[in-house]
């Protein structure tokens, strides 16, 4: 599916995407695993390192899903705040994704099922709430600067979900 530019074609992007990503999970042999594929110089974004068990992927999204709601929220409620919470910026936001491993340590693998869960459901029924214009004319709302809200949705489900099933499925691989 191409990237959306209407309402219907992100909340069924969303949907879809959420869809796959639970039967990737149910694919996997064994869902308390440690992570064994090997990591080639070709993988050189952090989170093939940072992320080592099905839990810490599960929880990097509930978080980014966390982002988009909080920003959200905020900003609708008058209160200018950026995407990415002080200290985070775009440049150092991997310290923050590092972050939220090191906060999720003891969460369970249940638990993170379910936070990820609801959050899915809170994010999907937000876009919900806005039309077509306000979800893809860039800067409608002046707090997502030169981008669409749309974008924002876009990449903390559909373009994430790929994300994360791209990583369990080289996991699912290199258990063959």
């Amino acid at each position: 599916m191409s990237r959306p530019t209407i309402k219907t074609d992100l909340i069924e992007a969303g949907k879809t995407g959420y869809l796959k990503l639970e039967h990737v999970i149910q694919t996997l042999p064994d869902e308390t695993q440690v992570f064994n594929f090997e990591v080639t110089e070709k993988m050189t974004e952090a989170h093939w390192q940072r992320d080592q068990n099905l839990r810490d992927v599960l929880i990097h999204l509930y978080e980014w899903h966390q982002l988009l709601l909080n920003w959200v929220g905020a900003n609708q409620k008058g209160n200018a705040e950026p995407f990415l919470p002080a200290p985070y910026n775009w440049k150092n936001y991997a310290q923050m994704n590092q972050a939220f491993l090191e906060k999720h340590q003891t969460t369970s693998l249940e638990d993170a099922k379910n936070m990820l869960n609801t959050s899915h459901s809170e994010v999907m029924s937000l876009a919900n709430t806005f039309s077509n214009a306000e979800l893809f004319t860039k800067q409608y709302f002046s707090w997502t600067g030169t981008s669409s809200l749309g974008a924002y949705f876009i990449s903390a489900t559909s373009s994430h979900y790929d994300w994360a099933m791209k990583k369990l499925k080289k996991q699912i691989k290199a258990n063959r």
